[in-house]
């Protein structure tokens, strides 16, 4: 499966955090992460992430052209929600209505995101892969 990680600035640390207790089942799949958060994700867990630009640059509208094209499974998108009390950026909401749009599972939190992985260990999001063919 191809996963895209993403995270706002106050959650990257979370980020870590997840993907260090869930390396051993991320290392079995694809991982693709806007700019800072792969970085500080393959630094501390040492996965094989492609990293796109960071997201300011424009790394969440290529993880979301990523999307479109049905080439991402899973979007780990952590966000603050602290900061959605002021306007929120519109690739945030691009990414999320277009996860919408092509059936990918999406999680924006860590209780999500542990139901999600779980389930991608289980076998439960191997429908993806009928889908794509």
């Amino acid at each position: 499966m191809n996963i895209a990680l993403t995270a706002h600035d106050a959650k990257k640390e979370l980020m870590v955090q997840f993907c260090i207790a869930y390396c051993g089942i991320l290392s079995r799949h694809t991982l693709c992460a806007t700019g800072t958060t792969g970085k500080l994700v393959a630094d501390a867990t040492g996965l094989n992430i492609h990293r796109f630009l960071s997201g300011e640059q424009g790394g969440d509208q290529q993880i979301a052209a990523r999307i479109a094209c049905n080439e991402i499974d899973l979007l780990l998108f952590f966000r603050d929600s602290m900061q959605a009390q002021q306007p929120e950026p519109p690739y945030d909401k691009n990414l999320l209505r277009l996860c919408d749009v092509h059936n990918i599972p999406v999680a924006t939190n860590i209780a999500t995101a542990e139901v999600l992985i779980h389930g991608l260990e289980r076998g439960d999001l191997d429908w993806r892969e009928i889908v794509k063919l």
